[in-house]
């Protein structure tokens, strides 16, 4: 949801700041299922449900794991919100039905290896390649809950309401005076008092109370334990027979972590994410793909944005935010290359280098050891100012490069504005 609405705002606006600090925190995001999984280990109530990837494993799931089940939920599955709206390409509507047991293969059929759409995904949309079969719950009552990092409190806050069911924001415009805040004492950890707030604040009508702070602590334990940077269970739900379950959860987590969070980790799906992005994270570059039509290859993240700015001021549009950083080897910025010269729409490319701790002679030969190995059909605008820079400049004029110089960033933005014609 929230990275949905990031890539949106970043596409729109001059600057990408927001856009570049969610990359740089590269968090981890994991299927519902997985998600499932994980807090039912954990001791968190969640329904009853298996992921598939075939039909035979929908008829097979259908038999062994809900043979009593008169109906079944089938879930599309793919890192983005919004499923149950969505829409495939092959026309069929909705990521998420409610079916007769007996119909969940023919449902499965139009999901699996089929391309949806929903408003986070893009116009390209992303493969379906399982499904998530669930037992069909009778819910009495829906709320909403989750736990994020919070810079005011610098620690968790949970944030719960007593109606669910719809997007916390939508829940902040109707219900505002029903959204409860509870910052959690990152030293101390959660209390029986902190949890009963919680659960006071959600107020649930038929679900036991102490049962219920039980279930809120778990969750705050996965939280903790599982390095997440964000979890939303919406709906918490209620059913028929007195439980407090996790219908429908989004997990996070700090990629920060991934060296002592290997189990979770190897559940990363690269498959739902942008193949320039996965390459540019192999590489350790800085990188967060647009839509525009100048590739950008900066040093600095101020520098970058600034560069993506001008290019826009000059009538131009930025094709991605790629920030090679102070270190970057001459690997690093072939690599660099490669990925802006990999994608389509790059129309022309702009190299905008002020070199400090970054040597502009290590760009340079990075830049001619690039195009030996990819094939540069489009124009490229250099600007090379500060450490080695006499050298960077007679290392690109030695190659036999066609390239556009240019004296200022300025300079360098209209340039490359111009090259697109």
């Amino acid at each position: 949801m929230v990275r949905g609405m990031l890539r949106k705002l970043a596409n729109q606006s001059l600057s990408v700041a927001g856009k570049w600090q969610q990359q740089q925190l590269r968090r981890l995001n994991i299927h519902e299922y997985q998600g499932a999984e994980l807090m039912g280990k954990y001791g968190i109530n969640v329904p009853k449900g298996v992921a598939v990837a075939s039909l035979e494993e929908v008829k097979k799931s259908i038999q062994e794991v809900f043979p009593n089940q008169s109906e079944v939920v089938v879930k599309s599955q793919v890192l983005a919100g919004g499923r149950g709206l969505g829409t495939f390409k092959n026309g069929f509507q909705g990521g998420v039905h409610i079916v007769k047991a007996d119909q969940a293969e023919e449902i499965a059929s139009k999901m699996l290896g089929q391309i949806l759409v929903t408003k986070q995904t893009g116009a390209q949309g992303k493969v379906v390649s399982k499904v998530y079969l669930c037992e069909k719950m009778s819910l009495v009552n829906e709320m909403y809950f989750s736990i994020i990092l919070d810079r005011a409190t610098a620690g968790p806050l949970i944030i719960a309401c007593r109606k669910g069911g719809t997007s916390i924001e939508d829940l902040a415009e109707k219900f505002p005076d029903m959204i409860i805040k509870v910052p959690i004492d990152v030293f101390k950890g959660i209390s029986d008092e902190d949890a009963a707030k919680v659960v006071d604040g959600l107020a649930p009508k038929v679900a036991d109370r102490n049962d219920s702070i039980e279930q809120v602590k778990k969750l705050y334990q996965l939280f903790c334990e599982s390095d997440c940077t964000m979890l939303e269970i919406n709906p918490l739900a209620e059913t028929s027979d007195n439980k407090l379950v996790a219908a429908d959860a989004k997990l996070n987590f700090d990629d920060n972590a991934a060296y002592r969070q290997k189990e979770i980790f190897s559940l990363r799906d690269s498959s739902q994410e942008d193949p320039r992005e996965v390459a540019a994270a192999k590489a350790d570059l800085n990188y967060i793909g647009l839509d525009g039509e100048i590739g950008c290859m900066v040093n600095g993240a101020g520098l970058a944005m600034a560069t993506m700015d001008i290019i826009k001021l000059h009538g131009g549009t930025p094709a991605n935010f790629l920030d090679v950083g102070g270190n970057a080897t001459e690997n690093q910025v072939v690599e660099a290359f490669k990925i802006l010269t990999a994608d389509e729409k790059v129309k022309a490319i702009l190299v905008n280098i002020f070199g400090g701790i970054m040597k502009c002679d290590v760009i340079a030969s990075g830049i001619v050891n690039a195009a030996k190995q990819v094939q540069l059909k489009v124009p490229v605008v250099v600007r090379l100012e500060g450490t080695n820079v006499e050298q960077g400049k007679r290392i690109l004029k030695e190659s036999g490069m066609t390239l556009i110089t240019a004296e200022d960033l300025d300079d360098a933005a209209e340039k490359a504005v111009k090259a697109l014609a």
